[in-house]
């Protein structure tokens, strides 16, 4: 099954033991008689049949919504894979005349040549990798003007599937950014201009000097955001402080200058005392003074909280930048174009009070690439303007905001999210009415009384309709929990993972198939990640159900009385159907 294109971590619930529920399940053991264990599994292998695998693989698909800047192999959150259109300020097609080919055959000798190598993993029908493809051929063009000692490559990861999974490849595209063979994430933005300044930062000086006006100028008219120290000597303890703390941020350039004039192009009092540090950004807040103490640490923070817009409109180009920082708690915005104007300038208000502590994040509800997949991961219908809160990919949980927009309101929104007194909301489909069948359908509303029944162990498959897998595996599914129909104390379940949610119940992948042990509930979910065949999973419950079990076989002596015909003979039924009821088991 494939991971997350971001690595997640569950979230850790508190492990209550239930002794007293297990007293009972000890004596039932005991019960049991032990003198053929395997003769259930000799009946499933004669019966079941030994081709109705559909054994694990890397290309299992992946949760609906784990990281909006991942790429997954079944399903694009951004629509179609065609990618978002061009505008004239993005490159045109890619010239790819400075990217190097590399294959299984060429790879290792090409690092060994070249010290510091940038590799793109991609897929060919990836609509983010075709996106990206003008913008990382740009930055590679750049760079060989420039004379950079860089050399930017790309692997096609479908044909070259080994070499991609021995990079950990979860997802497309990849970056990766060798440094004498070592690699290191790109997370930044997949634009020319942010791989060029991060390259730029990663070969360059950790902090450059900045001793002329016109090459000041060029800074602040050029970068996006930059931190200025305004210092006594460009050595010494001061610019070794500043140093450290630029060695923290690869997305930043940071500079430094002991000339009055160009520390007043940066807003800087020439007479002000120094060491003085700013942060410089092109938006509404374009200024940021830092007042803390003049130490590495105490920079990187400052820059950290700053860096980022009061709010980020979510794109493409954003993501990664949004959900790779640091910074994983969020408010989010959903609002249509013509109705945004009346709620931004609240949000950004109250962002002011939480700089470093969340993320603001704006998206357009009405833009059918970004606005409606995201708005249907979170279950928002309809155009209505929505707030809501995210704890990020570490446990994803989500709180809706209910009331009148303002600006006290969304603060103290804000900060009961911070301080933990909100309750999250997830999504589920209706209940069904009936639940008659052999696999019991399971939603997010009743996944506590079915699957934490403490009574029943409880085998739980989270598919998506979509997944290949989950259909591959359907019809076995089915045969398993049809051998396993009599057996009280089991319950054979599945519930739709793109369509609800429970914070007992989180896929790494679809299909996920986790197992409930009756008096354990409190505990973690045990993960079935063997061969899905009936022979297999069977096995897998045998080994952790809580309360033993037997098989409960047809009875061939009852068959021969209710079928008049006697021995051999089979019933109008099974003659029109060309099958006997054992094979069909």
């Amino acid at each position: 099954m494939a991971a997350m294109p971001t690595p997640r971590s569950l979230l850790l619930l508190l492990l209550l033991a239930t002794p007293f529920l297990l007293l009972p399940l000890a004596a039932a053991a005991a019960s049991v008689p032990t003198s053929n264990p395997d003769i259930d599994l000799e009946y499933l292998i004669k019966n079941a049949g030994l081709d109705d695998a559909t054994p694990n693989d890397p290309e299992d698909g992946a949760p609906d919504f784990p990281d909006l800047d991942a790429d997954y192999e079944d399903e694009d959150l951004f629509g179609d894979d065609d990618g978002p259109e061009e505008d004239s300020s993005h490159p045109s097609a890619a010239d790819e005349a400075h990217v190097l080919l590399l294959t299984a055959a060429n790879f290792t000798a090409v690092l060994a040549a070249r010290r510091h190598v940038m590799v793109e993993f991609y897929a060919p029908w990836c609509g983010h990798c075709r996106a990206l493809a003008p913008h990382y051929a740009a930055a590679a063009a750049h760079l060989a003007e420039q004379g950079v000692d860089v050399a930017l490559a790309k692997v096609d990861a479908t044909e070259d599937h080994d070499l991609a999974q021995a990079h950990d490849v979860q997802g497309y595209p990849t970056l990766l950014f060798f440094i004498d063979g070592v690699p290191r994430d790109y997370s930044g933005e997949r634009t020319k201009d942010a791989i060029v300044a991060w390259i730029s930062k990663k070969l360059g000086p950790a902090v450059q000097n900045l001793t002329a006006v016109d090459d000041a100028e060029k800074v602040v008219t050029g970068d996006d955001v930059a931190v200025l120290a305004f210092l006594d000597h460009l050595s010494g303890a001061h610019s070794d402080e500043l140093a450290a703390a630029s060695r923290l941020e690869d997305t930043i350039s940071f500079y430094q200058t002991t000339s009055p004039d160009v520390a007043k192009l940066f807003h800087i009092d020439p007479e002000a005392k120094r060491p003085s540090v700013v942060l410089l950004k092109k938006e509404e807040e374009k200024l940021t003074v830092f007042d803390g103490e003049f130490r590495a640490s105490a920079i990187a923070e400052f820059v950290s909280a700053n860096k980022i817009p009061l709010i980020t409109t979510l794109t493409q180009e954003t993501a990664p930048a949004i959900f790779d920082n640091p910074i994983k708690k969020q408010i989010l915005l959903f609002a249509v174009a013509k109705e945004s104007s009346k709620f931004l300038p609240i949000i950004k208000e109250t962002a002011k009070s939480f700089k470093g502590k969340l993320l603001f994040v704006f998206v357009e509800r009405d833009n059918e690439e970004v606005g409606e997949p995201v708005a249907n991961y979170f279950g928002i219908t309809g155009q209505e303007t929505t707030v809501l809160a995210y704890t990020g990919n570490e446990d994803a949980k989500k709180f809706f905001f209910s009331g009148e927009i303002s600006l006290d309101t969304m603060k103290e929104f804000a900060q009961d999210f911070l301080e933990d007194k909100l309750t999250p909301s997830y999504k589920s489909d209706p209940v069904p009415e009936s639940n008659d069948e052999d696999v019991k359908v399971v939603v997010g509303k009743s996944l506590d009384q079915i699957v934490l029944d403490e009574s029943k162990d409880v085998l739980l498959e989270v598919y998506a309709p979509w997944c290949g897998h989950c259909q591959s595996l359907e019809p076995i599914y089915n045969k398993l929990a049809k051998y396993l129909r009599g057996i009280d104390s089991l319950v054979i379940a599945k519930m739709d993972g793109t369509n609800n949610e429970h914070p007992r119940a989180k896929p790494d992948g679809f299909p996920t198939i986790l197992f409930y042990p009756a008096g354990k509930k409190s505990f973690e979910p045990i993960t079935f990640e063997g061969d899905r065949t009936v022979v297999e999973m069977y096995k897998f419950l045998k080994k952790h159900a809580a309360i033993p079990f037997k098989l409960k076989r047809p009875d061939p002596s009852a068959a021969r009385t209710d079928g008049a015909e006697g021995p051999g003979s089979t019933t109008e039924g099974e003659k029109s159907s060309g099958s006997n009821p054992k094979d069909e088991l």
